[in-house]
């Protein structure tokens, strides 16, 4: 399989032998006439013998392939980031990636990697292709870098579990330099915007709860709407524990993002909280039910939340709460990996968000030297000792 190649304005065939690239110039800057010769120079290949690619795997089926292995392998949210990306780098060419497109302009913009068989993309197709995502949409680095990330793991996958055989035997994916991402800044209430943020929340109990269970146990969005009564144990240590564990309700499975399992401490403050709300009984047990008794879709209760708080005059998100449970944590001087293991995070992400919040705990770090013991003086500096005499003893003297 040969692809077209233009240099200025001229046209060359494009192909690969064994592996290595070749190029041959058709001589005409007509796209139409191109194609043309391009099909009777891939006829010619053929009979030849001469292989243009060491596989001819179309994208489609890659595509089919790898999203039936990540709907098994990752979590509900994984496949469904995925997908996204997958969809805009490759456009409708399959039914399950077709992309609805809603005028001229969006078309416009909308660009794809121009291949029909995956051994054809190359880096620089997919830096073009990025280069241009990211001057049309004014993309963030970190999501510039999860299309690198995404394409990387089709053809890591295409290669070792799907038997596709890309030119030299080399990931395109991985040679593209990724972009600098800076240093990332979180946002996390302070103890008098907790107050704050709660006390505005009064009127809605249901809200009020799960705003206080972001905040003082660093849930997740979706780790809190999946609670059922089951998971929360008041007989379990001195307020309480929540159980972030996996489970299967009404035949769907969830399972928190890290797929580990674990058990977060229900503090004082909580619990005053959870004492005041009172769930509601619902068939499938949900300890924070929607007035319908179903689970929140996260995207309905964010709304809702984005909502009350514009009442308020707020801004604050499920994701400032969780920051702020673990900067409450760092500000105490607990250690990042206890922090690391009630939040459901490894340390290192851990360390980069929180590190510089733990001032107080590394104030004796930098301390290298233990306290000098006094010393004696040598003999010939000792200093002298006056002895001033008592009053009655002067006294005694002049009688």
């Amino acid at each position: 399989m040969a692809s077209l190649w233009k240099r200025g304005k001229m046209y060359y065939a494009r192909y690969y032998v064994a592996g290595q690239q070749r190029a041959v110039c058709l001589h005409t800057t007509s796209h139409q006439t191109a194609k043309e010769k391009l099909n009777r120079f891939e006829v010619r290949l053929s009979e030849r013998g001469e292989d243009a690619l060491p596989t001819k795997t179309p994208v489609v089926k890659v595509l089919e392939a790898y999203i039936a292995h990540i709907q098994v392998a990752k979590t509900k949210a994984g496949v469904r980031s995925d997908l996204y990306y997958l969809r805009d780098i490759f456009g409708p060419v399959c039914k399950e990636l077709e992309v609805k497109q809603k005028d001229a302009r969006a078309r416009a913009h909308r660009a794809y990697l121009p291949a029909k068989y995956l051994e054809q993309i190359r880096t620089q197709d997919i830096v073009a292709f990025v280069t241009a995502r990211v001057q049309q949409r004014n993309l963030s680095a970190k999501t510039a870098n999860q299309y690198r990330c995404v394409l990387s793991r089709v053809f890591s996958w295409s290669m070792s579990q799907f038997g596709v055989r890309i030119p030299g035997d080399a990931n395109p994916a991985r040679k593209v330099e990724r972009y600098r991402e800076p240093a990332r800044t979180i946002r996390f209430l302070n103890v008098a915007q907790i107050a704050k943020q709660l006390d505005a929340l009064a009127e809605d109990r249901l809200v009020q709860s799960l705003v206080a269970a972001y905040i003082y146990a660093g849930l997740r969005r979706e780790e809190a709407l999946w609670l059922t009564r089951h998971d929360l144990d008041f007989q379990k240590g001195k307020y309480g524990v929540i159980l972030v564990q996996a489970k299967t309700i009404d035949g769907e499975f969830w399972e928190p993002k890290t797929k580990v399992n674990r058990a977060v401490p229900i503090s004082r403050a909580l619990r005053g909280y959870l004492d005041k709300y009172q769930p509601s009984i619902v068939p499938a047990g949900w300890y924070f039910p929607t007035p319908n008794g179903t689970r929140w879709d996260p995207d309905n209760f964010s709304q809702r939340l984005k909502e009350l708080n514009l009442k308020a005059g707020l801004s604050w998100s499920c994701q400032d709460y969780r920051h702020t449970f673990g900067s409450l944590l760092a500000s105490k001087g607990e250690s990042l990996y206890k922090i690391a293991t009630l939040m459901g995070n490894s340390p290192e992400i851990c360390r980069r968000h929180y590190a510089a919040l733990m001032p107080e705990s590394l104030i004796d770090s930098v301390e290298f030297e233990a306290p000098r013991p006094q010393e004696t003086p040598p003999p010939g500096n000792r200093p002298r000792l006056y002895i001033l005499p008592h009053p009655a003893d002067e006294q005694a003297q002049r009688a």
